[in-house]
């Protein structure tokens, strides 16, 4: 009798194995029941929200100077010639210099979209499997590591430019030029142009890992079924 038992339950657990094993088949390859197709979409789909959503902000007037999360301060070397001219009463002159910074790093960013949307659409598979199990910010660490190169290239001209045309580059040699004819200072001559390139690209990557997290931890923030599909198999 007990034999009997156990030949029935072990042709019932085959009978379920393989029934399971059929079910498994069926279904696409890839993070539980989405496939690889889906998982590199909505990736690219978050991704390119972040960047519709987020870096268009940063062009627009005060994109930078009003949002406290990328806002260009002054480089360390720099930061003294603000603090001695705003003692000797020149404040206004020193927040000019100051916004000027900002408003060239507003416009390099009119740069960026298109390299970002070429570095979007190279999501692998491959890569789409380690971003989405991977830190908030994992989808913004893959952007670094492939458009940062480019993005130094194409905004440092830009920000040079932009320097020229907005009269930074005069605003900065007065100001630069009246603290090193301060008594007792030493004389400072900073690369303002490398300087708040890379404070521009800083900012740009800020903005989407912002864009990144939300998604990845607010259901609201998935506005379409795909990123909602997608984002489900992380939480």
């Amino acid at each position: 009798m007990i034999r009997k038992l156990l030949v029935i339950l072990l042709i019932f657990n085959l009978t379920a194995c393989a029934e399971l094993q059929q079910v498994v088949n069926q279904l696409p390859q890839g993070t539980g029941t989405i496939g690889n197709a889906d998982i590199a979409s909505g990736l690219r789909q978050a991704l390119d929200l972040g960047i519709d959503k987020q870096v268009s902000k940063l062009t627009q007037t005060d994109g930078f100077f009003k949002n406290d999360l990328v806002k260009i301060l002054l480089p360390e070397e720099l930061q003294k010639v603000d603090k001695a001219l705003r003692d000797i009463g020149l404040s206004k002159l020193a927040d000019e210099g100051l916004k000027v910074l900002n408003r060239a790093a507003e416009d390099a960013v009119k740069e960026a979209t298109p390299i970002f949307i070429d570095a979007v659409k190279g999501i692998t598979f491959a890569d789409a499997k380690s971003i989405l199990l991977g830190n908030d910010d994992a989808a913004t660490q893959y952007l670094i590591s492939k458009t940062q190169t480019a993005l130094y290239d194409k905004f440092n001209p830009v920000i040079k430019n932009s320097f020229d045309k907005v009269g930074a580059d005069q605003i900065w040699n007065n100001l630069i030029n009246k603290y090193n004819a301060i008594p007792f200072t030493n004389n400072v001559n900073p690369d303002l142009t490398d300087y708040v390139t890379g404070e521009a690209l800083k900012g740009v990557y800020t903005m989407i890992a912002v864009e990144e997290k939300d998604i990845r931890t607010k259901v609201s923030s998935r506005t379409t079924n795909l990123l909602k599909k997608v984002f489900a198999l992380q939480d």
